[in-house]
């Protein structure tokens, strides 16, 4: 079948405050809008206490629960006000450098971090506290069970503690039905039934096949439908397989 290019306008969910599925995280998202606040106020030099800023920040959950995009929207805030920060996960190229303009310092994934890795973050965290710099970090499970060297846990433990929960049925089918609005898709109820009963209740996830869908239907010409989704799970599945012997 002939397919067509699809032209990548399709918007992405924003990481921002606005964007964020609140739920029952109304805490968590609350602390952190007055976080991203209170750096702005201190960096813009109107005499704000620092000292009220200054301890860490660590929120924990299940994937999906909405750490990083609380994490990105106050970095997106901070970023759009001219200031720097420091953003930190697995994975990441080493040495990791301290920068003493920074406004905060972030660590997410950190429950995935290695040896070396927790190595680079005790010293990026003692840095950033003998500078003043606020230490916000996420993981997936509470400070007490993270698999961390002791220095590390303790001193990530030592602050604001928020449990994200995961966002119900309701919040994540309203959030999806914005998203395919915004890239002016029409989506039958059965399309929704079926991405929360066949797929992990991941927004970020099932914002991503969102996407996916959307491209499909682009460049296939096809209508969004049940079948035309399995479709498209069959071409990726297909896209994945190995090359056989015969085929090469």
């Amino acid at each position: 079948m002939m397919k067509q290019i699809p032209l990548a306008i399709g918007p992405q969910p924003s990481m921002d405050f606005d964007g964020f599925v609140t739920g029952s995280n109304h805490e968590p998202l609350a602390a952190m809008r007055h976080l991203a606040s209170m750096l702005a106020a201190v960096n813009e030099g109107t005499g704000a206490d620092i000292d009220a800023v200054r301890p860490p920040v660590y929120l924990w959950g299940d994937t999906g629960s909405g750490k990083t995009h609380l994490l990105r929207a106050l970095a997106g805030e901070l970023q759009a006000a001219g200031r720097k920060l420091g953003w930190f996960e697995s994975g990441r190229v080493q040495p990791w450098d301290f920068l003493p303009d920074w406004s905060a310092l972030v660590f997410d994934d950190v429950d995935r971090f290695d040896a070396d890795e927790q190595g680079a973050a005790f010293a990026l965290f003692v840095e950033a506290t003998t500078h003043g710099v606020p230490v916000l970090a996420a993981g997936r499970v509470p400070p007490v069970d993270l698999p961390l060297r002791e220095d590390l846990r303790t001193r990530l433990a030592w602050g604001l503690v928020y449990a994200m929960q995961l966002p119900g049925d309701a919040d994540t089918r309203a959030a999806l039905r914005r998203q395919a609005d915004d890239r002016g898709l029409i989506l039958k109820d059965e399309m929704f039934d079926h991405l929360l009963t066949h797929f992990p209740r991941d927004l970020g996830q099932l914002s991503a096949l969102l996407a996916r869908i959307d491209e499909y239907s682009l460049s296939t010409t096809r209508r969004i439908t049940l079948p035309m989704l399995r479709a498209m799970l069959g071409d990726e599945a297909a896209a994945d397989q190995p090359e056989s012997a015969d085929a090469r």
